[in-house]
């Protein structure tokens, strides 16, 4: 019995501390930052997307605190719960004080009390003594005053009051809180973790096909809460939604099953997508009914409680077909290759024989291909990015930044660049790189180019391969000079070519000597190679810059001179060294020295692709929407009751010679004055008195 007072003060102390309202302010504050939270970070993206934007430090740290999810983590959960206790135990305290006040009429005030109110008036009645109560009683029954009245030996008072019922906005705001909240508590994830556990479910890993993922990752029927994404190919079915789930997925099933009939996009001219819709057929499961419906973004459809949002859209295996361009020392070969987006392949295996690589390369690439693979990550047949307005001539001068990764500060335009491709290329030892390449020349400056881009990592800017198109816009001459450049077979012509000009001997033996060596330091390095060579000559430290511009100017001019013997080799005629010529050098010297460190034994060129489609429906199942609209009309109706329904009491005291009148209201407002003064002139008024005075 001596613990009991302690424990009990201990109770009344929590109770009191849950319902302060700064405890309920310094939660729904937390409340807001956390909602600013998820609105500024972008919620439940990859995790590969979360590591480049916020660094390796800041990743994990941001990871554990659930900011990636913050709606459905553990201490947004918890903070609703104890918001909904607070504010319960808030309106439980404060019912019976307020349903005492609303109900009351204060009909045993204190004279003393009236005389001390900031609006009050006392005159003298010229009615008699036993016709002033009904005077005063109908004039206040006349101006929607609600009475009573309280007669004592020597006076009598009349306790009037209206707009009581504005206290019960009260009730409605702090109910409203609580529904919301419990509204968002039977949407969050804390029933699915009770179903998990109850079932004993454990997320399976991501990486799963739908087939591949065991019973204890499959959820049972219910008309619990959830939140998943349906993936559906054209012309397939599907009757389950992949719920993310502790780093895994689950699988709930659906009471009916979607068929995608068609999916399509309309675009804008140019190009960015306007709209796109899913046509679906749905058959339910229960009755067998099947019905059509068009699900188009803010147009969502519900069935059987299911909510289906148009959320997305994805490349379903599209057929992509290529020519490879070999950029090794056997370098002329060039091969045809298939691909399927979403598909990985290997280069060279004998049994399939996947790639025919014709003489006399195949066997040198063959043996250089074994152990490499493909796999096409994406394909997107229109491509739009913001590359700044053309000019007169048609030039997008924002494309030169696609190397950068950057965007012209000004004049910003949309622009579709045609169809793009993502492959990644594994070598033997399993690393890899990545290349985004567009299938359309890109036009910059004038001149165009094939783009490639490649990187290491995600976590890397992507570096730019752009190979420019001769004037009838392809891309064999490049390749072919290439070809000249790093086949050890074809450098010997180039060399010789290149000395033909000169007809001294000893300057033909230097030019020979200098072709050499720079044909094998750049097929080695590129230029970094050939100014590595230059810091290890015996060159005083003066001469090195006319030294490299030397060695360039012979690299340029055996670009010019490989160029020459394409244009001889296909039957063209022969060109004369000229400024017009001088971009075309350039850019190719400038790619030639990019290839060098482009990583991939051949150059992908899409030559053709078969475009095949996916949907991405998202399906929720929220019981605790009607709470949410429920608390939401209630705190609209208890905000309006609060700030537009004032309580006015207006008491009247009845004296031998004196009327005294005086009125309170819950909360002073600039209309209280003029309010008072109305019903005291019309109270004197109607018990025929003089001036009212103060």
């Amino acid at each position: 019995m001596q613990h009991s007072a302690p424990r009990a003060s201990f109770l009344d102390d929590l109770v009191e501390l849950l319902s302060s309202m700064r405890f309920a302010i310094s939660l729904l504050t937390i409340l807001a930052i956390a909602s600013l939270i998820g609105t500024v970070v972008q919620q439940e993206q990859p995790a590969n997307a979360y590591l480049q934007q916020f660094g390796q430090f800041w990743d994990p740290i941001f990871s554990r605190l659930g900011l990636y999810a913050v709606y459905s983590s553990s201490w947004f959960i918890a903070i609703l719960a104890f918001l909904v206790l607070s504010t319960t135990l808030c309106i439980i305290r404060q019912f019976t004080p307020m349903v005492r006040e609303i109900r009351g009429f204060r009909e045993h005030a204190r004279e003393a009390s009236l005389r001390h109110f900031a609006h009050r008036a006392s005159f003298e009645p010229t009615l008699p003594p036993e016709e002033r109560s009904g005077a005063a009683t109908a004039y206040l029954a006349r101006t929607g005053f609600r009475f009573r009245v309280n007669d004592h030996a020597d006076s009598t008072l009349i306790a009037a009051k209206k707009g009581s019922l504005g206290r019960i906005g009260y009730f409605l705001a702090h109910g409203s809180i609580v529904l919301i909240c419990l509204g968002g508590l039977l949407d969050s994830n804390l029933l699915l973790s009770v179903q998990i556990h109850l079932y004993g479910k454990v997320p399976a890993p991501g990486e799963l096909t739908i087939g591949e993922i065991p019973p204890s990752a499959r959820l049972e029927p219910s008309r619990w809460s959830f939140r998943g994404n349906i993936y559906i190919p054209e012309g397939t079915t599907a009757s389950q939604a992949v719920i993310n789930a502790d780093n895994g997925v689950l699988l709930q099933p659906l009471p009916f099953k979607i068929e995608l009939k068609r999916f399509h996009v309309d675009h804008y001219e140019n190009g960015a997508p306007k709209r796109y819709a899913s046509d679906v057929v749905i058959t339910d499961n229960e009755s067998g009914e099947v019905f059509e419906r068009t699900l188009e973004v803010n147009k969502p459809f519900e069935h059987r409680g299911i909510t289906l949002y148009q959320s997305g859209f994805d490349n379903d295996g599209s057929m992509l077909n290529f020519t490879a361009h070999g950029m090794t020392s056997c370098a002329h070969a060039a091969f045809p290759l298939e691909g399927k987006v979403g598909r990985r392949i290997p280069l060279f295996d004998k049994q399939s024989e996947r790639i025919k690589i014709p003489p006399p390369c195949n066997q040198v690439l063959e043996n250089y291909l074994a152990g490499y693979s493909l796999e096409f990550t994406d394909f997107r047949p229109i491509n739009v990015e913001n590359v700044g307005a053309p000019d007169s001539e048609g030039n997008h001068p924002g494309a030169s930044f696609l190397g950068s990764g950057a965007r012209p500060a000004s004049n910003e335009k949309l622009r579709n660049l045609g169809p793009f491709y993502t492959y990644i290329l594994r070598d033997p030892a399993g690393q890899a790189r990545e290349f985004n390449n567009y299938m359309n020349p890109i036009q910059i400056d004038g001149l165009q180019y094939l783009l490639s881009g490649v990187r290491t990592s995600r976590m890397e800017n992507v570096s730019w391969l752009r190979i420019p198109l001769d004037d009838e816009g392809s891309a064999d001459t490049w390749f072919a000079i290439q070809q000249s450049f790093f086949d050890p077979a074809r450098q010997a012509a180039l060399i010789k070519r290149f000395i033909s000009h000169s007809t001294d001997k000893d300057e033909k033996k230097t030019l020979e000597a200098a072709a050499k060596l720079l044909l094998t330091q750049f097929a080695q390095g590129g230029m970094k190679a050939v100014e590595s060579s230059i810091s290890e000559m015996k060159i005083p430290e003066d001469k090195r810059e006319e030294a490299n511009i030397f060695f360039v100017q012979v690299l340029q001019k055996l670009v010019w001179d490989a160029w020459m013997m394409v244009r001889e080799a296909a039957g063209k005629g022969k060109l004369e060294p000229d400024d017009a010529y001088a971009p075309f050098v350039r850019d190719t010297f400038i790619a030639l020295d990019s290839s060098i460190r482009y990583g991939a034994p051949f150059y992908l060129q899409l030559t053709n692709y078969e475009q095949r489609q996916a949907t991405i429906l998202q399906a929720t199942r929220s019981p605790g929407k009607s709470l949410v609209y429920l608390g939401s009309l209630l705190l609209s109706l208890g905000v309006f009751a609060m700030l537009f329904i004032r309580e006015r009491r207006l008491f009247v005291l009845f004296k031998k010679d004196e009327a005294l009148v005086a009125m309170s209201s819950d909360r002073k407002t600039i209309d209280l004055d003029e309010t008072f003064a109305r019903h005291r002139d019309g109270l004197a008024a109607a018990l025929g008195a003089s001036a009212p005075q103060d």
